[in-house]
């Protein structure tokens, strides 16, 4: 028996020997409760010297700790607590036990009790990088920065190879504007990661700042003859003289880095910037037409570029023709990209030509049939002007191209049911739905199924509608849409009217002003012999727009007759044939002055 329970210690110790080499971050909902002088259930005893524990009391000690991760695991933060006690009272030099319990007094905001405990792990066990830096860190959210720059110029020398100390250094000296002990640091950062651009700009910007131009340029100079073979770092260099006025020496060095490669986008660019600076406009928009018309700068720049240009256009008042023909120069001259005519297509719209940018979004389109915004741009056109063969000759390529746009699908299925392609409709929303993941809105899913509902109503297929509009309302309760033609279609059949009622009523509840949703209501309750209230609805949809349509007028004398007003039943009937209504029962109703039901 004695044999398995010291394998299971055993066990225990590996387990804890694993999961000391890891921080282990305590997430507390509620730990209010804990406190650092509670009554303890289980009595233990300090057993010997903190690093010379016994096998027996190791395992004792492996058992609290490992007891407290299990509470930890089940939430239960108060007996976690206890069981770290434990842990620290046998071994006050764990370095494990103690970072452990720091965090439950950060969470509990006793930060001097956190970082005494953080501090006692880092002493402890001074080689733990993560310890160390839970410690620095603490520091600084304290806003203690003469001990997180201590704590983090120990972890620089402990941990030699580290570059994070010595970027959290660098930020630390800076704000104290130590600014020898930036350079002194960078360098220090230079030998672990090599010359780089990000070091060598931070230490000409605080060589500049420590008024050492001379070491300033220093520095980017050497940069430059680092990666003699990197024109970038040349450009770099040019644009720090410009930057500081050495006009003569930029220019130099941009014609120097041109003359070796003729088409440096950076150069280029950077050599317009000279000419702007030294007010030589002519000469800055012409190496501007140099920069934008050449077809081996990448188009990334020449976009960059022309936004800005554009908004420095904008802020001189100049006409807009001259940017609008900059912009068809530049197409021209790079007729398989999109990224210009994009950005040409955005600037068209914004000056409200809205019209003028459609060809460029179909140019875009064919080029690239997968260009979502610039499809989805030129949809939106198609259905301001309700031009539904357009929405359709749109949609059809874009599903083929784009699959996953619900958008596309949903437009070209309102477009085949203008068209009356009823099958079309069901054969779209069914290949939409096939691509329903679980990103895709559920709102949107209603309304496919809404749609499938409408057309199967219209096919007679009264039974497949109401099961797709109960799939439309499982995806959306609150779908007015669905619910009003649902309880209309119940009405019309005499089916479920209360279930009919019921929805329709929502629906009036969310738009009160509604006159097509006013209307179905005053029916399914004009259905039910409730015609007092039936005329109550049917007068608000009237007063909100009902009386240009003739379906509602004609429903408004129906209701009028049967609450015994036959003089205004006449009247409302009759303005329904005037609307266009040519129904025989309508006819019928004027003919005999009575209502006739369907």
């Amino acid at each position: 028996m004695m044999k398995i329970i010291d394998l299971y210690y055993d066990l225990t110790r590996l387990v804890i020997f694993v999961a000391a080499s890891f921080i282990v971050s305590f997430s507390f909902q509620s730990c209010k409760s804990v406190g650092t002088n509670r009554n303890t259930s289980v009595k233990t005893e300090q057993i010997g010297p903190a690093d010379s524990l016994s096998p027996s009391q190791q395992r004792k000690f492996d058992y609290y700790y490992l007891e407290a991760l299990r509470l930890k695991g089940k939430k239960d933060y108060d007996g976690a607590f206890e069981m770290l006690q434990h842990c620290l009272f046998m071994n006050p030099n764990s370095s494990i036990a103690q970072f452990e319990i720091g965090q439950y007094y950060l969470t509990l905001g006793q930060i001097p009790k956190g970082i005494s405990a953080l501090t006692k792990a880092v002493s402890c066990e001074p080689n733990n990088y993560w310890y160390n830096q839970a410690l620095a860190n603490l520091y600084q959210q304290q806003g203690d920065s003469i001990n997180a720059i201590k704590t983090f110029e120990k972890m620089s020398e402990r941990f030699s190879s580290r570059q994070d100390p010595l970027l959290s250094l660098v930020d630390l000296y800076n704000q104290q504007k130590n600014y020898p002990k930036v350079i002194s640091t960078l360098n220090r950062l230079e030998s672990i990661m090599g010359k780089n651009e990000q070091i060598s700009m931070e230490k000409f910007r605080v060589y500049f700042l420590m008024n050492d131009s001379k070491r300033a340029f220093n520095e980017i100079e050497s940069l430059s003859q680092e990666y003699p073979s990197d024109l970038r770092y040349k450009v770099i260099l040019g644009d720090v003289y410009l930057q500081k006025n050495r006009k003569k020496e930029a220019y130099d060095i941009y014609n120097k880095v041109l003359a070796a490669e003729p088409d440096n986008a950076m150069a280029l660019y950077s050599l317009a910037n000279y000419y702007q600076a030294t007010g030589q406009k002519v000469m800055y928009e012409k190496q501007l037409d140099t920069l934008l018309l050449n077809r081996k700068i990448p188009s990334d720049t020449k976009v960059d570029l022309m936004r800005q240009l554009v908004t420095q256009y904008e802020s001189e008042g100049r006409d807009s023709t001259e940017v609008i023909n900059l912009f068809n120069q530049i197409i021209k001259e790079n007729p398989d990209d999109t990224q210009m005519p994009m950005l040409y297509v955005n600037y068209l719209v914004a000056k409200g030509m809205d019209s003028s940018s459609l060809p460029i979004l179909d140019h875009i389109v064919k080029l690239d049939p997968t260009n979502t915004a610039a499809r989805l741009m030129l949809l939106s056109a198609a259905i301001k002007k309700e031009d539904y063969k357009q929405v359709i000759q749109i949609c059809e390529p874009g599903i083929e191209a784009t699959p996953d746009v619900l958008e596309l699908y949903f437009y070209l299925a309102l477009a085949y049911n203008q068209s009356e392609r009823y099958d079309d409709v069901l054969v779209t929303c069914k290949k939409a739905l096939g691509h329903v993941n679980g990103d895709s809105k559920k709102e949107v899913i209603s309304d496919f199924y809404a749609l499938m509902g409408d057309v199967l109503h219209a096919k007679s297929q009264y039974k497949e509608a109401y099961a797709v509009y109960d799939s439309s309302l499982v995806y959306n309760s609150e779908n007015v849409g669905t619910l009003n033609n649902y309880a209309y279609y119940l009405s019309l059949n005499r089916q479920h009217l209360d279930k009919a009622e019921e929805m329709s009523y929502k629906t009036v509840k969310a738009e009160p002003n509604n006159s097509t949703y006013l209307d179905t209501y005053a029916w399914i309750l004009f259905i039910k012999g409730k015609y007092t209230q039936a005329r109550i609805y049917i007068d608000n949809a009237m007063k909100n727009g009902g009386s240009d349509s003739d379906v509602i007028t004609e429903h408004c004398g129906d209701i009028y007759a049967l609450n015994g007003d036959i003089g205004n039943a006449l009247m409302y009937w009759e303005k329904s044939q005037k609307l266009g209504n040519k129904s025989n029962i309508l006819k019928q109703k004027i003919v005999k002055k009575k209502y006739i039901s369907e």
